[in-house]
């Protein structure tokens, strides 16, 4: 997200210039991560010491993990070149490809396991294998686009050149920002493992299920809005930077807020369905839907972050959501300690979700001082259709649920579809025009 602002401030000026920049970042980075890779392989025993000190003492498990390390360590090489890649072509405009490459490593992943199962293989070996060999054909499959566009891939050693410099300056606060993300899944962890057992489960279980959503819809939207609201910045095009993010925030909204709906309604039947077998018994079905519950009432609020942090990114300011992050760092731990205990692993997913909507208010108050109110009549008016239409179909979900005795399975397979259509149907009956808005973005 760092390097797509500096990159297309660079081709508005000159193209040539722009692609001259992205090669010098392109060497710089491989030649740092070629270091890397090697210095991983070689000193795997020691990074194994550090960051499981416990395998040390159990001499196959320790062997195992470092022969793993081992082959898996440079998969950081290919991956990481594959998401600069990705900038790029994104910032050119191409995002077919950089979205299908996620795809490849699943794809490798599973192919291995086969081959393990008819070669009669050690599966652990070949799933590292096929991480390896994935993380490769994720990289392999940028580098023809990366070629149409004239893009070379001779090294440039030109590490003193400006854009460098303005992308190490910006990169600090980001490095920061993910830190502090990072951080705070720790805390939370660290608190549930006070509370009774399985609570560090029920949150992660749940958690899982929240981030789907927010990676389909949210987290694409900030991608596919990053080129171009940095492009309006670099122009200092404000009034059409508001526009494109009011478009982004009403599109996120009208997708992710029924979703969250659903998930209030339907959290139940989806973990049993997904989870609820082996050691994952009724209870433990029962304890994560209470999580569930509380990470979706934040789901809009998770997603509103994605939005706004990248308006941030896109008009070059790394510190401002830093520093509000390391705001609610700070509340996130005084918040969970107040409601861990008398809502146990609840109250720490009510806690994110609360912290989240405290984060989206001091964003977007930051955001109005750099440019003004972005917002108008027809965007709260909008919003209100859109909530209308999920209020609607959560509504006759949760009426069919409760007065049909259908098993989960049944139930998920009927209602899910059932929910869409009622949803879809109250929002063209109200007439929300973000219908006719994300058919064109997805045709896009």
């Amino acid at each position: 997200m760092v390097f797509v602002p500096i990159f297309t401030e660079y081709l508005q000026k000159s193209r040539p210039e722009a692609i001259r920049l992205a090669r010098a970042a392109w060497t710089l980075l491989a030649t740092v991560l070629a270091l890397l890779s090697i210095l991983g392989v070689i000193f795997a025993p020691i990074l194994v010491k550090l960051i499981a000190p416990g395998f040390s003492h159990i001499a196959k498990k320790f062997t195992l993990t470092v022969n793993l390390t081992k082959i898996m360590f440079p998969y950081v090489f290919f991956i990481c070149l594959t998401s600069l890649a990705m900038a790029i072509l994104n910032a050119l405009g191409y995002f077919a490809a950089p979205a299908f490459s996620y795809a490849l490593l699943n794809i490798s992943m599973i192919f291995s396991l086969i081959l393990a199962h008819m070669f009669q293989k050690s599966p652990v070996y070949c799933l590292s294998l096929g991480v390896m060999v994935g993380g490769f054909l994720q990289l392999l499959l940028q580098l023809p686009f990366l070629k149409r566009e004239a893009f070379s891939f001779k090294p440039l050693f030109s590490f003193y050149h400006p854009g460098i410099s303005k992308i190490f300056t910006l990169m600090g606060p980001a490095v920061i920002g993910a830190a502090v993300y990072q951080l705070s899944i720790f805390i939370n962890t660290l608190l549930a493992s006070f509370l009774p057992e399985g609570s560090v489960s029920y949150l992660y279980y749940a958690d899982r299920i929240v981030q789907f959503p927010l990676a389909m819809f949210a987290f694409s939207m900030g991608t596919a809005m990053l080129p171009t609201l940095s492009r309006q910045a670099v122009l200092k095009d404000i009034s059409k930077f508001k526009e494109t993010l009011r478009f982004s925030l009403r599109s996120v909204f009208f997708v992710v807020f029924p979703a969250s709906i659903g998930l209030i309604v339907l959290k139940r039947p989806i973990i049993a369905l997904i989870f609820e077998r082996g050691a994952f018994s009724a209870s433990s079905t029962h304890y994560t839907a209470q999580a569930l519950l509380c990470y979706a009432l934040g789901l809009i609020f998770f997603a509103g972050i994605r939005i706004l942090v990248t308006a941030f990114y896109s008009l070059q300011d790394t510190l401002t959501p830093v520093k509000i992050a390391s705001f609610c760092l700070i509340f996130n731990v005084i918040l969970g300690i107040l409601l861990m205990f008398p809502l146990k692993h609840a109250g720490l997913a009510l806690t994110t979700s609360i912290v989240a909507l405290i984060n989206v208010i001091l964003l977007g108050w930051q955001l109005v001082k750099k440019i003004g109110p972005f917002w108008d009549s027809a965007f709260f008016y909008a919003l209100t259709k859109s909530s209308l239409a999920a209020i609607i179909m959560g509504l006759c979900i949760w009426s069919f649920n409760h007065y049909t005795k259908i098993s989960y399975p049944k139930l998920l397979i009927l209602e899910i579809p059932l929910g869409m259509m009622i949803f879809f149907s109250s929002a063209y009956l109200l007439g929300c025009s973000e219908l006719s808005g994300i058919v064109k973005l997805v045709k896009r």
